[in-house]
């Protein structure tokens, strides 16, 4: 592993993948230039643009971070991703043809479960969850055990795709989907910052990594200071209510001097929960709302921190020291310097 904060020779390979062995195939050489953007928010995790100057089907590229320091030549796996060519131009000489690309996850995007498709209660959701992703997508899957399982039958809505089915199947044991360096399809537990270990700190040392300019945002709207829950069934009804009304949460109704609610109907409480129980789950729900979350932008030279990662921010100069967040984008330019402009989110709980 290269010392990132030290001086480097840096080149980028492309290489084609053969879906089935998911190893390099053959380098590509005729790249003119690639973009990769990471995207927690998006489906499937992210995308690219590779332009390149000969025409190319449909296939699996992957991009290799290409260092040389002190004598040692060493690759690092930037993704893989599936291209397509949308748009080609001829000049006289040769074809340039800029091309869409997509995680491995698109292969789960492109089709659905069969109308009425379902996992009966009693199914392990993990297992399931495996199964369905393996058969689905021909990137490799990395197998999760957990030994819970469903409470009722998990039947397919009709505009779900299989990613979709997934992804509210494996909520139900607070994981999600995710990808590693190399694109292999993983199943990522759901964890809040302050429980994470950075990975990386960032700072304004003399060897720094990080590019001076850093933006900050964070936005108090909608965030609520009264929950109310309803659940009812045919022969039950319930209803619980939290208030915030801390003289010390700048949220509160008494500092806002408004109130501002948020109702949950029918929540899919497990088992046959009590009055005791839908009130518990009213104060968890306002809990997790009263948070104040903050958005940090900023660039650096690249280093080994992927999307989900935690980062420590200790940037004195723009008033950032000890700053524990997660990494919620990245776009890596595939140059010179290989530049990463990267967001990150941290909160601060309002209430309690």
């Amino acid at each position: 592993m290269p010392n990132w904060s030290a001086s480097m020779q840096q080149t980028f390979e492309y290489y084609l993948v053969d879906p089935i062995s998911w190893k390099d195939k053959k380098i590509l050489d005729k790249v003119k230039s690639c973009t990769i953007n990471w995207d927690s928010e998006a489906e499937t995790l992210g995308s690219a643009t590779i332009d390149v100057t000969d025409v190319t089907d449909e296939c699996y590229i992957r991009v290799y971070l290409v260092t040389i320091q002190n004598g040692l030549r060493e690759r690092f796996p930037l993704g893989t991703f599936l291209v397509q060519t949308p748009s080609s131009s001829f000049d006289g000489k040769s074809h340039s043809s800029s091309m869409d690309a997509y995680t491995p996850l698109i292969e789960l995007k492109e089709n659905n479960p069969p109308l009425g498709y379902s996992m009966l209660r009693g199914g392990n959701i993990m297992e399931r969850a495996y199964q369905i992703v393996r058969d689905n997508a021909r990137a490799p899957v990395v197998k999760t055990m957990h030994s819970k399982t469903l409470y009722n039958d998990f039947v397919a809505n009709t505009e779900d795709t299989w990613i979709s089915f997934t992804n509210d199947l494996i909520a139900n044991v607070k994981y999600k989907l995710g990808l590693d360096e190399m694109c292999r399809i993983l199943f990522v537990p759901e964890q809040d910052t302050a429980s994470l270990q950075p990975v990386w700190t960032y700072d304004d040392s003399n060897s720094s990594i990080l590019h001076p300019e850093v933006s900050v945002n964070r936005d108090l709207y909608g965030i609520p200071n009264v929950v109310e829950v309803i659940y009812s069934t045919g022969t039950e009804y319930y209803y619980g209510k939290a208030v915030n009304d801390d003289p010390n949460s700048p949220i509160s109704t008494v500092n806002r001097g408004r109130t501002i609610t948020h109702r949950v109907p029918n929540p899919g409480l497990p088992g046959n929960p009590t009055a005791k129980h839908v009130q518990e789950y009213a104060e968890q729900v306002l809990r997790e709302m009263s948070c104040l979350e903050y958005t940090i932008s900023y660039t650096h030279g690249y280093c080994p921190v992927r999307l989900g990662d935690c980062i420590r921010l200790n940037y004195v100069r723009a008033g950032l020291v000890d700053v524990k967040a997660k990494v919620v984008y990245q776009s890596i330019k595939c140059q010179p310097g290989c530049p990463v402009t990267e967001k990150a989110v941290f909160t601060k709980k309002l209430w309690r």
